[in-house]
């Protein structure tokens, strides 16, 4: 048996972040900014402020440098998870303006993506939750920000569910039912899962959990359970030999009113895209002295 533990994105590669905001540039403006580079000097140079709009918790400290070129110099003033009031200066940019103006948006974008997706995730687990408890996100992420989205849901103190497919084995409900039911599944993986990877089961009903239970499963996710059925769940896989060594996960239909009583249910936490894909976008903007 195998406690299932995820990679978490604590730390992002400043190489990667340069190489994913050169390809964000490079659509933006394939050919320039043909509006700034055809009424601004070259040699023209700016002082920005780049400003919350709104109160949030802030991410982007590890990411803002290198949003601008070498040309630019700039200084971010606060620390990832930092609580931000509206009209604070996140950062001081001063560099040719061309360059500013051609990366305004791009920044600006991301930035507010990933501060929308600290700021919900930090609303979620301030909540009084038990000690240890999970707040997790799920794949429902934006193609392409995969990695800056899970860093932002670390920044608001959530916890990374597995990276991608290639990750972890998370058997599903269209996975059961295209093989033809649980235990074909099982006979399937047992004999192919030569890396070893622990097994985790998302399960409907009390039934497909009984089914399941002389199987070898390091890992449960409880899908759309209310949670007195959860708990009921909870109770059987934990009566079970070693059941205090699965990991246990409740999913679909959580949000911010319901978090509390689910997590009374003695799961090990929640997945949940609330937390990204319901994420409120905050307003900051770049101001030029």
């Amino acid at each position: 048996m195998k406690r299932i533990s995820h990679k978490q994105i604590t730390h992002l590669d400043p190489n990667w972040i340069k190489i994913k905001i050169e390809s964000f540039l490079r659509e933006d403006a394939p050919h320039g900014d043909i509006t700034s580079g055809n009424i601004i000097s070259a040699e023209k140079e700016i002082h920005a402020k780049m400003i919350s709009a709104d109160d949030l918790v802030f991410c982007g400290r590890a990411i803002i440098p290198y949003c601008f070129p070498d040309s630019c110099n700039v200084r971010v003033h606060f620390e990832e998870g930092a609580s931000l009031k509206t009209n604070q200066i996140i950062a001081d940019i001063h560099g040719p303006a061309i360059d500013v103006l051609t990366c305004e948006r791009v920044t600006l974008n991301l930035i507010q993506r990933l501060c929308g997706i600290s700021t919900e995730t930090k609303r979620y687990t301030s909540l009084k939750l038990p000690k240890g408890f999970k707040v997790m996100d799920t794949r429902k992420m934006t193609p392409g920000l995969r990695k800056f989205e899970k860093y932002a849901v670390q920044t608001g103190g959530g916890w990374n569910h597995r990276l991608d497919l290639s990750s972890a084995v998370l058997i599903k409900d269209n996975h059961i039912q295209t093989a033809g039911g649980i235990k074909q599944v099982f006979d399937r993986l047992i004999s192919k899962n030569t890396a070893n990877f622990p097994i985790e089961l998302e399960v409907d009903t009390i039934d497909q959990l009984t089914e399941s239970l002389s199987m070898r499963i390091d890992g449960y996710l409880l899908d759309n359970m209310s949670p007195k059925i959860v708990k009921k769940a909870v109770q059987i896989i934990r009566d079970q030999s070693d059941g205090d060594s699965i990991f246990i996960e409740a999913s679909g239909g959580i949000d911010y009113n319901n978090l509390k009583e689910y997590a009374s249910t003695g799961v090990d936490g929640v997945s949940m895209s609330a937390i990204t894909t319901k994420a409120p976008v905050p307003d900051i903007k770049l101001e030029f002295n």
